[in-house]
């Protein structure tokens, strides 16, 4: 059986995620007060098999009752109950846009400023996203983008090995490490195309900036030291359970160097036969910002 507990912000996904889930055969409870779980749980496992993947929606609304969730887990490691958790996670200013589209009221400061109450459940739910099994930030994902990764990480039925979805991530420092980071590369120490006029333009997706990044000694060192550290590393995650890696690459804007070594990480992972796939989340910001002048 594939138990689930949905958790994480206000604002972040978690109905959308409970829908999503919906859709490949979970069968979903919203809001269960946490001290229910044990006996939900009990019940869950006693069907023999009919029922064999659940997901819980547990977040602050349930108030008072949220503080017991800790006790219920431990409960279900104690009778050996296996669980995971799904922690939904964005950043302060898209949930506050979120709140303010939606022109609903954050359950920790229904009469504050969203701010507080964003800041205020953060803390509260530290200790949890700690143990989260898998975290999903949605600040830069739609709707589609987020049944996508909900479906890669919980949609294969009849899965008995443990399968590892990695994901090679592009990002630009100045616009942030990517918070659902498991693995985290600097690579500008690599030369700059960004200083070169006639590659500027382009992006590390085009075959002038791919072939100046990766003609660099540099470049194919590193490259192949990641390779040789990978290696390593996925069969071990496999081994501890791990379902979801997240490698993040960055560069200064994440348009050029970050995104063409990703690619080429991504090139070799998926020779190997690992499920991968490639996201360059900061490709067109600069652009989009006004700071690609050409």
């Amino acid at each position: 059986m594939r138990f689930v507990i949905v958790t994480g912000l206000s604002g972040a996904g978690k109905t959308q995620a409970m829908r999503s889930l919906e859709d490949i055969g979970y069968f979903c409870v919203d809001n269960l007060p946490p001290t229910l779980i044990p006996k939900f749980a009990e019940a869950c496992f006693q069907t023999g098999g009919k029922i064999d993947k659940i997901a819980l929606v547990m977040d602050i609304r349930g108030g008072m009752f949220f503080d017991a969730l800790f006790e219920s887990l431990k409960h279900l490691e104690s009778q050996e109950y296996e669980y995971e958790i799904l922690y939904l996670d964005a950043s302060n200013e898209v949930l506050i846009k979120r709140y303010k589209e939606s022109r609903r009221k954050h359950p920790l400061a229904p009469e504050g400023r969203v701010l507080q109450g964003i800041e205020l459940e953060r803390s509260k739910l530290n200790e949890l996203r700690n143990r989260a099994t898998n975290i999903i930030d949605t600040t830069k994902l739609s709707i589609w983008d987020l049944r996508q990764k909900i479906t890669e990480i919980y949609g294969e039925e009849g899965q008995v090995e443990v399968e590892l979805m990695i994901t090679v991530l592009s990002f630009g420092f100045k616009y942030g490490i990517p918070v659902d980071s498991d693995l985290v590369f600097d690579v500008r120490f690599i030369p700059n195309p960004f200083y070169i006029h006639e590659l500027k333009q382009y992006s590390g997706n085009d075959e002038p900036v791919k072939e100046y990044v990766l003609k660099h000694e540099v470049t194919t060192k590193f490259i192949d030291k990641l390779d040789d550290m990978f290696t390593f590393l996925i069969p071990n995650y496999i081994k501890e359970g791990k379902r979801q890696l997240i490698i993040s690459i960055g560069c200064t804007g994440g348009r050029h160097r970050s995104v063409a070594i990703s690619n080429a990480i991504y090139e070799r992972l998926k020779a190997k036969g690992h499920k991968v796939t490639i996201e360059h989340r900061d490709i067109h910001e600069d652009i989009n910002r006004g700071g690609m002048k050409l």
